[in-house]
């Protein structure tokens, strides 16, 4: 059984670093989340079928390199994978505002853009998420898992207010380097980080496709993994249909100013800062299966409340709506990616990683093309109204009285998990 260290992770010098540098990366980027879409609408006029296709490709890399990007972080030291993926990140954002100043930004290069930074960020949330079971003990890796996703939402709540701001006094591109400097920071901790994970040998290596078969293998013959990947594919399917859509939305047709979409995002991100706080006391008071099912309805339903804005009082709707969805979100989020981590055994962690990725986050570009493609045939609206019912299919897969009863989710070495386990 595996004890909690009652020590805290802040104590934990090499966390702090990949902490720190992970706000980094988070507050640049959520200074710029707003930027690259305000960017195409407003300077390069996008219609909807552009800003969906903009968004497809910068979810594109997870269907193009998902799986092979687990199998390569498996074999290679996974803070290194980081910071090369952070440099790179860096180096691509920095062309825009370059071109942007050069009067040579095209639309092109946005979208070129926007599928390498997606690319890069496969590599980078892959070694991420199985990098922090190296680093820290394993009864502190909800701990862990909890206090990154509180600083994410810290960095989502100050980022895109401080970033509508930003878009109207120094503009999107420069706003754009901030957020390059946010990887360059990120970038800079990881490289301070004093633990170095052991890297397998070279030559025990077997071919690529055979390892990438044994993550994928892992995760499809697992009855419960694949209810949460099912319920979390289908709610990204949906929730990147009427994000692709969403700032248009709120530009166009409800005539938001940058800086109440700023505003706007940065409430709902106090209610992701909440759930991380709560998630931990949550799976303790009414178990963890229970506050996955729990957590995924209320996410699901209050998705309405994004098309509902246009017919009651639009920003208080998006604020109680955002906040709420959010912390339901990241709540979802923590209990999950804890549980994926401490099910797997520690040899296959990139691949069940990225191949759940792969299943996860592989319907966002899909979601992200049918929203822009309805959206153009449709209209706006009608299309946030359609990805908020789809929503609602995501809760079938985890619709299970047996996850509802089940207090602990299992570790790799617990006996119920591997009876879990179809062979």
């Amino acid at each position: 059984m595996t004890t909690v260290p009652t020590r805290s992770l802040i104590h934990h010098r090499d966390f702090r670093q990949l902490w720190i540098g992970d706000s980094g990366s988070q507050f640049g980027a959520a200074l710029g989340s707003l930027a690259i879409p305000y960017l195409a609408v407003t300077a390069l006029a996008a219609t909807p079928f552009q800003m969906g296709l903009l968004s497809t490709l910068s979810g594109l890399g997870f269907l193009i390199i998902g799986l092979p990007a687990g199998a390569i972080v498996d074999r290679r030291s996974k803070r290194l994978v980081m910071i090369a993926a952070d440099l790179g990140r860096a180096a691509v954002l920095a062309t825009v505002p370059i071109a942007w100043w050069l009067d040579l930004l095209t639309l092109g290069q946005v979208m070129a853009v926007a599928t390498l930074i997606g690319m890069l960020t496969v590599f980078f949330d892959v070694s991420y998420q199985s990098y922090l079971p190296a680093l820290v003990p394993a009864g502190q890796v909800v701990e862990g898992n909890a206090k990154l996703q509180a600083s994410q939402s810290v960095s989502q709540s100050a980022g895109p207010a401080l970033g509508g701001l930003l878009l109207k006094v120094i503009g999107p591109p420069v706003v754009i380097a901030i957020n390059g400097g946010g990887y360059l920071v990120s970038a800079l901790f990881l490289f301070r980080i004093r633990h170095r994970e052991s890297v397998p040998d070279a030559g025990h290596r077997r071919p690529l496709l055979v390892e990438i078969g044994e993550g994928l293998a892992f995760v499809l013959h697992h009855r419960l993994l694949r209810r949460l990947i099912a319920c979390t594919g289908i709610g990204n399917f949906a929730s990147s249909g009427g994000s692709a859509l969403f700032v248009l939305f709120m530009l166009r047709d409800l005539r938001l100013s940058p800086l109440t979409i700023g505003v706007i995002d940065s409430a709902a991100a106090v209610g992701g800062l909440v759930g991380a706080l709560l998630a931990t006391a949550l799976a303790r008071r009414i178990g963890e299966g229970p506050s996955i099912i729990v957590t995924a309805v209320a996410m699901m339903t209050l998705s309405f409340c994004n098309p509902l804005s246009s017919v009651l009082p639009t920003v208080p709707t998006l604020i109680v709506g955002g906040v709420a969805m959010m912390a339901a979100m990241v709540a979802y989020n923590i209990a999950t990616v804890s549980f994926r981590q401490r099910l797997c055994p520690p040899e296959l962690l990139g691949r069940m990683n990225a191949s759940s990725r792969f299943l996860i986050w592989g319907t966002i570009p899909l979601g992200a093309i049918t929203s822009g493609v309805l959206g153009t045939h449709l209209g706006v609206l009608p299309t946030l109204w359609i990805f908020a019912g789809i929503n609602l299919l995501a809760l079938v897969p985890v619709a299970s009285r047996s996850l509802w009863q089940m207090k602990t989710l299992p570790a790799h070495d617990d006996p119920s998990n591997l009876a879990m386990v179809v062979r």
